[in-house]
């Protein structure tokens, strides 16, 4: 059975992942679970169940329902392998510094929507986007590949403050870097604002137009990213857990593209 549009992998890259998965475990002294006692699914179908969580977003319920498990079962998979899962798969996430090399880079943000409010009494709501959820930072080239994605940090901060908490300022301090006006100040190439009380020059339109239209690339990225269900549908683990689960979707873009 090929597991592709269940898990967003093709057959080679499954097989690979589930023996790398099984010799973390081998060779961990405390194991979050014993290959050889996982009676209700096995290792290899549980790597799938945590791959199919991430790449479709199911509520744990309905996904018991479609591996023959109960929702506690999916919920000490998930719980147990995601850490291991991400684990074997960060060699393939590059260093942003060195794979922006001679490269122009696009940033941008995106809001990848929670459950919660708050985060230890941090608000979650975006304003501009009307909703609860983290911002992340995306790094992409003019041809829409991905570069990087940054930490999250609540949706109520803007652009340019994510943008300063993440490593992006360092690791592409020496590259030509183009972004949208939310980031206008910070040394980025922006659109220019309108003047106040006056309309844009022609050169200055002319400006905007060639920029936005170079920054679609990283629209582009986003949407790649936003494959894994789990980023563009609302998410609703635990907030301290989606530092983990954003790391390893990065990994797995990285991966499935044989970085």
């Amino acid at each position: 059975m090929g597991w592709n549009i269940t898990t967003g992998l093709d057959a080679d890259q499954l097989d690979e992942l589930v023996a790398r998965v099984h010799q973390e475990l081998v060779e961990d002294p405390d194991p979050p679970v014993v290959p050889g006692r996982m009676w209700s699914l096995g290792l290899y179908r549980s790597v799938v169940l945590v791959l199919f969580l991430l790449r479709h977003n199911p509520v744990q319920g309905a996904a018991g329902e479609l591996f023959g498990v109960s929702q506690a079962t999916v919920s000490r998979r998930w719980t147990a392998l995601l850490p291991v899962v991400e684990k074997v798969l960060a060699g393939h996430v590059p260093d942003p510094a060195e794979v922006s090399t001679r490269r122009i880079v696009l940033i941008d943000g995106t809001l990848v929507t929670t459950w919660d409010w708050a985060s230890e009494g941090t608000t979650m709501f975006s304003g501009k986007h009307r909703d609860t959820g983290f911002n992340l930072q995306i790094a992409a080239t003019l041809a829409g590949d991905l570069l990087a994605v940054s930490g999250p940090v609540p949706g109520s901060r803007h652009d340019m403050h994510a943008w300063r908490r993440s490593s992006f300022p360092e690791a592409f301090a020496e590259r030509e870097s183009m972004a949208d006006l939310g980031y206008v100040g910070s040394g980025l190439l922006t659109p220019r604002r309108k003047p106040p009380g006056q309309e844009r020059s022609t050169g200055d339109k002319t400006a905007n137009r060639s920029i936005n239209t170079l920054r679609a690339a990283v629209e582009r990225a986003i949407a790649h990213l936003k494959d894994w269900k789990i980023f563009a549908t609302r998410y609703r683990g635990p907030l301290a857990r989606f530092a983990l689960v954003a790391k390893t979707v990065t990994a797995l873009t990285f991966y499935r593209k044989g970085w």
